[in-house]
């Protein structure tokens, strides 16, 4: 019985061992969604930079609730981002809060025609500009002044994340011979956009990129939509933002047009949701309808187009 005893308290006693000079706070990494109580990321990731050293540590959570961690002793700024980005997102610079940076890699193809985005034309205005993919969905928030000390139990440092993300819809309304459209899509690019996000300031960068995106063309109601996302644009840039559209027609002919859409996007009422409306597009009709598409006709033929409203 003694030895029983003997072999239970020990049990109930054990722990292992740390012999490190470093002290420890053992603390709560909570993220409060009030401010994007839609959000559904499916992992979070923290960074926490030391005041005093600029020392980086970070922390990786499979979920949007967060977990429990031990943190070295001293004063941090943080910031809280969701991670399930590894599919289209890049960084740079994020050894700093203040220029921590997602971007997106330049566009392989377009997705609707599986055009090379080399040899397409581009909008007046915006030859220089690469042609980079749209991101996905983000979420960040940042906290400052974290003060760690060992003598604090279970302290709680909360990120309340908000959406970084634009919105972005084109509808092109009453199109003239859309029946003679190939294909159930075309392709479209929006110039002058963000190239990528600064999280710590939770602001767009000012460099200046084009975007495509594809439209689904509807012959019911002789119209084209899209929905895609942006970083949105720099405020401190302001850029002209041209609309492009990418449409091959059923006898192969290639048909390029533009649309100065700057206005729409900088008096959108809320610039995370911008709504892009062009009305009154009129296509040629095709020679030849039916089979009769033509694929290696390579010229294209551009109109810059006046938007009525």
């Amino acid at each position: 019985m003694m030895l029983t005893a003997t072999l239970l308290f020990a049990s109930c006693h054990h722990k292992d061992l740390y012999f490190d000079d470093v002290d420890l706070g053992d603390i709560r990494i909570v993220f409060d969604w009030r401010k994007a109580p839609e959000a559904n990321p499916a992992s979070m990731e923290v960074f926490l930079y030391d005041s005093s050293t600029s020392r980086e540590t970070r922390f990786n959570f499979q979920d949007r609730v967060g977990g429990t961690v031990e943190l070295e002793v001293g004063q941090y700024n943080g910031l809280g981002i969701n991670s399930d980005i590894s599919e289209w997102a890049n960084t740079r610079n994020i050894d700093n809060i203040e220029t921590f940076e997602i971007y997106t890699s330049e566009a392989s193809k377009l997705s609707a025609y599986s055009l090379d985005p080399n040899t397409v034309p581009k909008a007046r205005g915006a030859e220089d500009e690469r042609i980079v993919s749209t991101p996905g969905m983000l979420w960040s928030g940042r906290q400052d002044s974290i003060t760690i000390v060992d003598s604090q139990a279970r302290k709680v440092i909360t990120f309340f994340p908000q959406e970084d993300i634009c919105h972005y819809t084109v509808d092109v309304t009453n199109v003239k011979n859309i029946e003679y459209i190939h294909g159930l899509k075309i392709d479209g690019t929006i110039s002058g956009m963000a190239g990528g996000y600064l999280h710590g300031k939770h602001k767009p960068t000012d460099t200046s990129v084009t975007m495509p995106f594809d439209l689904s063309v509807s012959s019911d109601d002789n119209g084209l939509h899209s929905e895609f996302l942006t970083f949105g644009e720099s405020e401190e840039t302001a850029n002209d933002h041209i609309l492009s559209l990418y449409i091959i027609m059923s006898d192969g002919s290639k048909r390029h047009y533009t649309f100065d859409v700057t206005s729409q996007v900088h008096n959108a009422p809320d610039p995370r949701h911008v709504h892009i409306v062009i009305s009154g597009v009129e296509l040629p009709k095709s020679v030849e309808t039916g089979d009769g598409f033509v694929p290696e006709v390579n010229d294209w033929e551009t109109e810059h187009v006046n938007i009525v409203m």
